[in-house]
């Protein structure tokens, strides 16, 4: 099943470039975006055409590339930015992509001249510098700030975060693991519940709380410190049924999934440095993001003792995801080509 959405237009930089595929492969969904470059004198990334993907509707990723191809003129070049760590090899360690993922495969399957890899986060990232106001929902801090370290996180099946790092006209990104970083609790029930998380795994990361499949794990966690039988099995029924507030297990999961992400992203924000704003994109967000503004989310982030000032001057800002993996993925691809 495919889901056809409109094209839009960021901003890049140098060089002009053939056509090319741009694909944002998450272990829920993929979206693939024909990319065509404007001419030397024109800054702008045309998106020619899009569509997303169901993971589970196909087989591998070389069968999603070949129905978008089907319905588009040939291109050499795919850049894929891919939740997980590539190996040298082109092979992708990942805890979340339904099937294996080879560059090295899809190059031989579909006959490109290059596949290129890049993080997911990482390819978010790149598309920070493209994102206006109107694209974003404020949480706190100041409406703008001066260009600085900016943080890219989000919730989706798993966990990515990345650092974007403006360098003059060019930027650096940081690609992260911060994900599989240990969970730190703070309060007496998160306390708990990561006590109850653990009898089941010898490593608690932050990404078995803060993701689709995490908010699950912290309800049927904070479930069992209760004493009470969960009743939903999905991340999907848990959240709507905090959202409408029909039941008040699901709420207090998602209040914990909320002051976690808070306390998370503050401490992010200080072993990164980041100085020029917070993104948060990811598939989770958007959906409850009116819980999140009602939530412990803003507190959480700025509790950090004598750093509360410097965080306090910090933007955090809720995007859509969308596009911003396909986009960021041709742009770290044209940045990458033009060095």
């Amino acid at each position: 099943m495919t889901a056809v959405v409109p094209p839009l237009q960021t901003t890049r930089l140098d060089p002009a470039s053939r056509p090319f595929f741009a694909a944002d492969v998450g272990g829920t969904h993929v979206r693939v975006g024909l990319i065509q470059a404007a001419a030397a004198n024109d800054p702008a990334i045309d998106v020619l055409s899009y569509r997303k993907y169901r993971c589970a509707d196909y087989p591998s990723l070389s069968a999603i590339l070949s129905d978008f191809a089907s319905h588009n003129p040939p291109v050499e070049h795919c850049v894929i930015a891919t939740a997980g760590y590539a190996l040298p090899d082109g092979t992708v360690i990942s805890a979340n992509l339904p099937w294996p993922l080879s560059s090295s495969r899809i190059r031989d399957d579909l006959g490109f001249a290059g596949v290129h890899l890049v993080n997911d986060f990482e390819a978010v990232a790149h598309a920070a510098g493209h994102i206006n106001a109107s694209q974003v929902l404020q949480l706190t801090g100041p409406a703008d700030v001066e260009r600085g370290p900016t943080l890219v996180i989000g919730p989706g099946t798993g966990l990515g975060a990345a650092v974007w790092i403006p360098v003059g006209n060019r930027s650096v990104v940081l690609a992260t693991e911060a994900g599989q970083a240990s969970l730190a609790a703070t309060t007496e029930l998160e306390m708990a519940v990561l006590q109850q998380m653990l009898q089941d795994r010898p490593h608690v990361s932050i990404e078995q709380a803060l993701s689709g499949p995490g908010l699950l794990n912290l309800y049927n966690a904070l479930c069992a410190v209760r004493g009470t039988t969960p009743v939903h099995t999905t991340p999907d029924a848990v959240s709507a049924a905090a959202c409408d507030g029909s039941d008040p297990l699901a709420v207090e999961t998602l209040q914990l999934f909320c002051g976690i992400l808070g306390s998370t992203i503050g401490d992010m924000a200080l072993l990164y440095g980041v100085q020029g704003g917070i993104y948060l994109a990811g598939g989770i967000l958007p959906k409850i993001s009116q819980f999140l503004l009602n939530s412990t989310f803003v507190e959480r982030f700025l509790n950090k003792g004598p750093m509360r000032k410097a965080l306090q001057s910090i933007p955090v800002k809720l995007v859509e995801h969308g596009q911003l993996g396909v986009i960021g993925a041709a742009s770290w691809y044209l940045e990458k080509s033009a060095k």
